[in-house]
């Protein structure tokens, strides 16, 4: 038998990654299905499997729109005077 290598995919069941991402089976299905989360249907009776590795890509993927979230709410939220430093004052 063929050692398993350490490049080999390993795959989650859509209930595990339900579990770790805190939502329904359907929604990781549903993720399969927009391409955010690469999994297959295996076995006999097919059942979808998970990719381990897109799980880490989906979480990072959803990190760093978060981190970009963040600093668009921060540049909304900045005003000029705190950008440019103040207005020079005119005297009419």
């Amino acid at each position: 038998m063929p050692e398993a290598s350490d490049k080999a995919p390993r795959f989650l069941a859509p209930a595990q990654v339900a579990e770790l991402l805190s939502i329904e089976v359907d929604e990781v299905i549903a993720l399969v299905h927009e391409g955010r989360l690469r999994g297959a249907e295996l076995g006999s009776p097919p059942r979808w499997r998970i990719e381990e590795a897109s799980l880490a890509d989906y979480l990072e993927e959803q990190s760093e729109d978060a981190r970009r979230q963040a600093l668009w709410r921060q540049a909304n939220d900045a005003s000029f005077p705190e950008l440019w430093g103040p207005a020079p004052y005119r005297r009419d």
